[in-house]
């Protein structure tokens, strides 16, 4: 299953989390070039890893091998903070609105000539399971251009925000991601069982929305 971190449970994650953000540093410096976000320690934590955030970790004999982070739309996140230059409509902003940021999987996991590797699927699923129970229907994503494919065929619907900008040499836009539970059962049919992700009552983002 995907674990979720949150402020109530994070005392108990405190190894996969240092985990988890070694891993990123792993895969957004060493691997991409993004070296704006290196650190002395080798972990890449940024502003938003705050307790606003929702972590998603996937856990394998005590190793994390995937990472995605939940940013409220509501609070500052990338999109308003970072990276405004790609969006050039008005920003999608709502209690059903999250961005979806740092997504990595670790290097040994990654396997070459699918479109979506087992993790990511999982990953994916787990923000959708995890989306549709707590009221939230639309992602907002920073993505390399080649992402926009995959994402109509994983039956999400993005709507471009504005112009792709290459940064780090990487062409990238900025989307916003609808999905419903058809976008649930894609995934689903994809991985071969109907099985959640997350356990059962995981922490949703009411409280983090209000604090």
């Amino acid at each position: 299953m995907i674990h979720i971190v949150t402020p109530d449970n994070e005392s108990f994650y405190r190894d996969e989390m240092e985990q988890a953000y070694r891993l990123r540093h792993q895969v957004f410096v060493k691997e991409m070039g993004w070296h704006n976000l290196a650190k002395p320690d080798g972990r890449e934590i940024d502003q938003f890893d705050d307790k606003h955030a929702v972590h998603m970790l996937y856990i394998e004999e005590g190793k994390v091998l995937g990472y995605q982070r939940m940013l409220p739309s509501t609070r500052p996140h990338l999109l308003s903070e970072v990276l405004p230059e790609l969006c050039e409509v008005e920003r999608p902003v709502g209690a059903h609105i999250w961005e979806w940021t740092r997504f990595c999987v670790a290097r040994e996991r990654r396997e070459k000539g699918r479109g979506v590797c087992p993790i990511t699927n999982l990953l994916l699923s787990a923000a959708v399971e995890w989306g549709l129970e707590c009221g939230i229907s639309q992602l907002i994503i920073e993505t390399n251009t080649a992402w926009l494919l995959r994402m109509v065929q994983l039956h999400f619907r993005p709507t471009l925000l504005g112009l792709q900008h290459t940064i780090d040499g990487q062409d990238i836009v900025a989307v916003v991601a609808s999905f419903d539970s058809r976008t649930l059962s894609r995934l689903r049919e994809m991985r071969g069982t109907r099985t959640r992700t997350i356990e059962p009552f995981a922490p949703g983002p009411a409280l983090l929305q209000a604090a």
